[in-house]
């Protein structure tokens, strides 16, 4: 099932024509706005002249920095007239990041993450809870838009407050929820510990999980916990929001819309392209919007992309999971280190619980990795030498990962600090 099948399983020659048409009017927009205009004077770049992908290397790739530099006006290609809404980043280290939208991009916007959510079963008839901040943040407007843009009956709820949502989940019978991964796996512990279960006790049937990077694990233990199919998707503000990629019914790999972005997927350092399956940051380019055309955008997030074709017909681009951040990269000893590296080690160890956090400190000028998991209540009625061979399997495990051997400390379920947005799981104190 399709919600626009000649756009999604358009040919490979037709997506080329396609996507030169749209790069050109980009790039025409975007000689409108004061930073392009500036950049291409200074680097001798003839906007005409880029036709294709390819020619896109010839162009500087625009940073969050750049974003910054222009605020508030230098990447609006449209008058502000023009311009019915912005989003912007919450500009906690410095100056804000902002994109504007015209109405026909919030349109196109909505009809994109509609697409996402019809090709993971999400229909008509469905009641689709949103647990997702509003406000400046894309993510609850833009899924928001996209669900009632597919007809679905949609409940605003935003972010937090656990025992409301659970009501909501109760008395409507949701069967939809947009939920960040962390918080998934925090409201299934407080629903069972209301006396329910998250399975027999409630309607959803697919669960959307995004704004932070997750394991296979992790998605396997919020299905586990809701008996409910998981969808991974990625987006990003600069990018409008969420619907950039979504996975479909075979959950391997996400489909990158390329009708809205040309994708780059490159070593990070050298900015060389990579080739299938080899881990690179994702470089991003709009093509189907008019107020904010942002080219070759850094997005810093870490994935590779898959050569052979989707069971499912789809014919765009599949990317994996976002696996870490170039800039979230932590170094130890040394060694090079993601935490999604540690997350994906711990969630496929049964014992251990939903929480857990890397503390990196420094003592005596030698760098010290402690790592505090919760695990399974039931272990610490049990004896004391199987607690310690649980901390020395989760020790050599990880060891084997990530090729330094951390501080691994067992504490029981709540004992770490919990919250209803993103999970901090990285404390580096070396930096204090």
């Amino acid at each position: 099932m399709y919600w626009e099948k000649e756009i999604e399983t358009i040919s490979p020659e037709e997506l080329k024509t396609l996507q030169q048409e749209r790069l050109k009017l980009t790039l025409q927009r975007a000689a409108q706005t004061p930073f392009y205009r500036k950049l291409f004077a200074q680097a001798k770049i003839k906007p005409e002249l880029i036709k294709t992908k390819e020619d896109l290397q010839f162009i500087p790739p625009t940073t969050k920095e750049d974003l910054r530099s222009g605020f508030p006006f230098g990447f609006l290609s449209v008058p502000l007239t023009e311009v019915v809404r912005l989003h912007s980043s919450s500009g906690t280290t410095g100056t804000p990041t902002v994109i504007y939208h015209t109405a026909s991009d919030l349109a196109r916007w909505s009809n994109q993450v509609a697409r996402s959510l019809f090709t993971v079963g999400v229909r008509k008839n469905d009641i689709f809870q949103n647990m997702m901040s509003y406000g400046l943040f894309t993510g609850g407007l833009g899924m928001h838009y996209g669900a009632e843009r597919l007809g679905a009956m949609t409940i605003p709820i935003g972010a937090g407050n656990s025992k409301r949502q659970i009501w909501f989940l109760k008395h409507f019978k949701s069967t939809v929820i947009h939920i960040i991964p962390s918080y998934a796996l925090l409201l299934s512990n407080l629903i069972k510990s209301e006396g329910l279960d998250p399975k027999t006790d409630f309607n959803v049937n697919i669960i959307l999980l995004g704004a932070e990077p997750h394991s296979e694990g992790t998605r396997k233990r919020v299905e586990q916990a809701f008996g409910a199919k998981a969808y991974n998707s990625y987006g990003l503000s600069e990018m409008n929001g969420p619907g950039v990629a979504f996975e479909c019914g075979y959950q391997t790999g996400m489909h990158l819309w390329e009708d809205y972005y040309l994708v780059e997927i490159v070593n990070p350092k050298i900015l060389t392209p990579c080739q299938p399956g080899e881990l690179g940051e994702i470089i991003l380019t709009t093509i189907n919007r008019e107020a904010t055309p942002i080219l070759r955008y850094r997005t810093k997030d870490l994935a590779f992309y898959y050569q052979e074709p989707c069971p499912c017909g789809r014919t765009h681009l599949r990317i994996s999971r976002i696996q870490g951040r170039a800039d979230d990269m932590f170094i130890f000893r040394g060694v090079n280190i993601f935490p999604n590296q540690i997350e994906t080690v711990l969630m496929n160890i049964p014992e251990v619980g939903a929480n857990y956090r890397i503390i990196l400190s420094r003592e005596d000028y030698r760098d010290i990795m402690r790592i505090e998991v919760e695990i399974k209540p039931e272990l610490f009625a049990g004896e004391l030498p199987k607690l310690e061979r649980l901390r020395e399997r989760i020790t050599n495990e990880l060891r084997a990962e990530i090729l330094v051997t951390p501080q691994v400390v067992l504490v029981e379920p709540g004992t770490l600090p919990t919250q209803e947005g993103k999970a901090i799981r990285l404390i580096d104190k070396r930096k204090l």
